[in-house]
């Protein structure tokens, strides 16, 4: 249940993030340039991208939390592979798409807080035996 969760809802944000753009590509690596920049556009944009990026991996750090009840660095770890994984993709397919160290940033910080409100959400044994991996 943990894994299909996980997949569930981390599919259509690649989607997403994985959808080409008539754009060229760009690669960016200086850390937290993106995330100033972001801050300085519109509220409601910047609250988008930051929340957006937060929570491609969320689901990935909460099964990791509670499904299989890692450890925080490697919920983080695990997130940030997949990230780099990603960020890879978009560049080396051309698709019209920033690669950038802010994004893996991000994607593995929303994936460490949610293997953190996992370790800590009260969860009746019988849901927790459903999550749990057989």
């Amino acid at each position: 249940m943990a894994t299909t969760v996980m997949v569930v809802w981390t599919l259509p944000w690649l989607v997403l993030v994985l959808t080409p753009l008539d754009a060229p590509r760009k690669v960016r690596l200086v850390p937290l340039r993106d995330v100033v920049e972001i801050l300085a556009d519109r509220p409601l944009t910047a609250f988008f991208q930051i929340v957006g990026n937060l929570l491609v991996f969320a689901a990935v750090g909460f099964g990791l939390g509670m499904g299989w009840q890692v450890r925080f660095a490697y919920g983080v770890a695990a997130a940030m592979g997949m990230s780099i994984a990603v960020e890879t993709l978009q560049y080396v397919l051309a698709l019209g798409r920033v690669s950038s160290v802010d994004d893996v940033l991000l994607n593995a910080i929303g994936a460490g807080m949610a293997v953190l409100a996992a370790r800590r959400l009260p969860v009746p044994d019988r849901l927790l035996s459903l999550l749990l991996p057989h």
